[in-house]
């Protein structure tokens, strides 16, 4: 399996593919944690107008932080996606109580996710249990993302994984909710192909965005992947030839380069867009999206979102 993500010379990309892969970095989501949020200087300096901003609620780190970092951007002309973690609810109420404070802040989207916890605090093991309680459907978020994982998961094969994703799917449809799918990063366009390729027609017309790492050391990126299950690619690149060089610097170019031809080949393909973690630093990742947009001060026209409703 060839690795795609690491620096180096790509040959040069064809007119149609070179405004793809300016349009796929001009609709770029990006994860920031809160810290990073309110402590930056100058978020509109770094990021568009309307850029969707991903905020994690850490395992260690408090709601009202979350809560802070999304009203933060909302004051700064951007579009807050907080993580709503279904095992650090405690208890029903709990998550009602994080869902009202969102919504009465002004927050319209939001990414359900497991979360990191090993065990469930409350009645909720997973995002499945959230959707069968019915408490989503009581508020009126503009759109609900759930994440995949095409590198796998430790807790689940890919089979259940993409069942449960099937599962969503039809929540989406049942309770008129826009949907759409996030995956986690990982180092290999291959894989990303593969597993898109596996969905077959299970998400439909759910749009889907491709993680992928920010410009980084590759040092740095092999230290997440084991905290976040993609140590399989983690261990595949220091298995590569060169990857003394590889330890040097990490970009996303080669894997966008790739997936750009891949949804020239097949343009009926779920990919919408990408979305980028940030490991090297929120200003890294920024100046990438600039570079590769076309224009720094382009404001943002497409949101995450689908016709599932």
């Amino acid at each position: 399996m060839k690795l795609v993500g690491e620096k180096q010379a790509f040959s040069p990309l064809g007119e149609e593919a070179a405004a793809r892969l300016r349009s796929l970095a001009r609709c770029a989501s990006i994860e920031a944690t809160p810290r990073q949020i309110l402590t930056s200087e100058n978020l509109t300096a770094l990021l568009p107008q309307g850029t969707c901003v991903y905020v994690p609620f850490l395992p260690k780190g408090q709601f009202t932080d979350t809560l802070a970092a999304c009203r933060h951007l909302l004051d700064t002309g951007m579009q807050p996606i907080p993580h709503v973690p279904a095992r650090m609810a405690d208890s029903r109420e709990q998550l009602r109580d994080w869902l009202v404070q969102l919504e009465e802040s002004r927050v319209d989207r939001l990414l359900l996710i497991a979360g990191d916890s090993d065990a469930a605090a409350g009645p909720f093991p997973d995002t499945l249990a959230v959707l069968e309680s019915g408490l989503l459907a009581q508020f009126r978020f503009h759109g609900i993302g759930v994440a995949a994982h095409p590198d796998g998961h430790p807790m689940a094969d890919r089979a259940t994984l993409i069942q449960a994703l099937g599962i969503k799917r039809e929540y989406a449809r049942a309770t008129s909710t826009r949907l759409w799918v996030v995956t986690q990063f990982t180092f290999d366009a291959g894989v990303v192909i593969d597993w898109l390729q596996s969905l077959g027609d299970i998400l439909e017309e759910v749009p889907v965005y491709i993680g992928m790492a920010g410009p980084t050391r590759v040092k740095t990126l092999i230290a997440y992947a084991a905290q976040c299950g993609v140590g399989a690619s983690a261990r595949a690149m220091l298995r590569r030839p060169g990857s003394a060089r590889l330890l040097r610097a990490w970009t996303p170019d080669g894997m966008v380069h790739a997936l750009v031809r891949y949804c020239l080949d097949n343009p009926d393909t779920l990919l919408r867009g990408i979305h980028l973690f940030p490991f090297g630093g929120l200003r890294q990742s920024a100046q990438w999206i600039q570079e590769h947009s076309g224009s720094a001060t382009d404001q943002r026209e497409h949101f995450h979102e689908s016709s599932v409703q």
